[in-house]
Formats: C-alpha cells, sequence, structure tokens
C-alpha cells in the first residue's frame, strides 16, 4: 500500500484548559478526496490550523510527503505543498480576480524586488508567465472571463471560486478546503462540487471541512467525524451514514 500524502499521530491542542483536539490520528491518502465532518465546535477549524502551521500543536506529529512538519512556519509548511482556503472569503479588495491569483503564485516566482521594481527583462518575462498561468487556473475554473474585474466585486459564489483559483495558484499537493460550499446555494454547491471533483482529477489530494451533507455524502472517497475536539468514526460514506455514534451526534445538534 502506497504512503499516504498526509498522516497525522496523537495530535492535541488545549485553549486555556478547553481541549479542541484530543489525541487525534487519520491518514489521507494520494488523490483522495477526504471529508472531516462534525457538529458546531467540534474542532474542525482548529485541526486544519494545526495542519496548515497556524497554530502549534500542544502534542503529536504532522507527517506530509513523509516528512515531519507539525514545527515549520505557516510559509514552510505551504512549500512544501499544501494550500487552504478559509471559512471567511479572504480576497484582496482593490485588486483584480486575475491579480488575486497571482497572488498565490509568488512563492514560486524567483525574480527580486528590486528586478520588479526597476522593470528589468527578468521581471517581465516572469510576469508574463505567472499571468498565463494564473490565466490558465482561472479557465480550468471557467471563470476566465472574470479575469480583470474587480474580486470583491464579484457575487459570493464567484468569489469562493476565486479563492479556490488562488489556493490552486500555490501549486498545492494537498488542498484544504474549509467550509467551501458555506454561503452558497444548491446550484452553487453542485458546481463547487463538481469543481472539487475535477481538482481530485487533476491530481491534487483533497481535504474538506464541510456543514454540507449532501455534498460530503456525493464528492467524498473517506469521512471523518469529529466531536467534541475526538475522532469518533472514520470510513467510507456509506458507513459513516448508518454508524450510530455518528447518528446519534448529529441529531442532538440543533445546527450542522
Amino acid at each position: 500500500m502506497a504512503e499516504p500524502l498526509l498522516k497525522v499521530e496523537g495530535l492535541s491542542k488545549s485553549f486555556g484548559g478547553l481541549e479542541a483536539v484530543k489525541d487525534v490520528s487519520f491518514e489521507v491518502p494520494r488523490g483522495s478526496i477526504k471529508a472531516l465532518i462534525g457538529p458546531n465546535g467540534a474542532g474542525k477549524t482548529t485541526l486544519f490550523n494545526l495542519i496548515s502551521g497556524n497554530i502549534r500543536p500542544d502534542r503529536g506529529t504532522v507527517l506530509f510527503d513523509g516528512k515531519e512538519i507539525q514545527k515549520l512556519k505557516t510559509h514552510r509548511i505551504a512549500s512544501c505543498g499544501i494550500a487552504r482556503t478559509f471559512q471567511h472569503i479572504q480576497l484582496f479588495a482593490g485588486m483584480t480576480v486575475l491579480e488575486n491569483v497571482m497572488v498565490g503564485l509568488h512563492t514560486h516566482l524567483h525574480a527580486g524586488f528590486f528586478s520588479a521594481m526597476m522593470r528589468l527583462p527578468s521581471s517581465r518575462k516572469e510576469e508574463k508567465k505567472a499571468k498565463e498561468e494564473a490565466m490558465s487556473i482561472l479557465e480550468s475554473l471557467d471563470i476566465a472571463e472574470l479575469a480583470y474585474k474587480e474580486a470583491t466585486s464579484l457575487a459570493y459564489g464567484q468569489q469562493r471560486i476565486v479563492e479556490l483559483a488562488r489556493a490552486l495558484a500555490q501549486r498545492p499537493k494537498l488542498l484544504l478546503l474549509d467550509e467551501p460550499a458555506a454561503g452558497l446555494n444548491i446550484r452553487e454547491t453542485a458546481e463547487m462540487g463538481r469543481l472539487i471533483e475535477r481538482i481530485r482529477e487533476s491530481g491534487i489530494t483533497v481535504f474538506i471541512v464541510e456543514h454540507d451533507m449532501s455534498l460530503v455524502m456525493k464528492i467524498s472517497d473517506e469521512i471523518m467525524v469529529l466531536s467534541y475536539g475526538e475522532k469518533i468514526a472514520e470510513g467510507r460514506p456509506l458507513e459513516i451514514q448508518k454508524d450510530p455514534e455518528v447518528i446519534k451526534v448529529y441529531l442532538g445538534e440543533e445546527e450542522v
């Protein structure tokens, strides 16, 4: 069996005595879509923050592509091949869609500040290549016609896709999606599902936190369930649907 792309072992994190994540272990197979679900306050976003380096774990290890990354800074983890989106959209106001996506490419650009400031040939050539790559990403997500519109002026669903494009511009091996369907209507959610499946088909592994169960059940290869910071179930969608503990957790939660 091939090594998983992401392997988490005994991960724990407390905030002021409250254990947000308790001894969680799991794997994300290469080329898969794995979903993380659970009631509000289950620790899902905290787990994402631990993996992406936004916060440090108290205990445990995070192995990415066979290497420990839990002690690395956020930008180093990103350069290893992990990109993420956030629950609340974080686009740059006053910049076009294309410019927002090009920001995601900055870690792969080599021309220095002086070259860019002086508009030297090396800088112009690299900028041209970056624009072409960013446009290619927009085309792959069917929003190339929005390239020169101001990103924050777009409809909410379109902004979600722009944020997805910017994450893809980081050329990730693993894409962490934090509630990509939040605030979307039924049609937009279905389109987001198609885009996520297309991303996986391109060779990128996806780990997704999502409340929309219809989306999760449709696109996921595996699902992991958290409750009060602990893993209570893990398996294929049909297994999770029938798991008594999962049913109990969700029936007891007013807002999922």
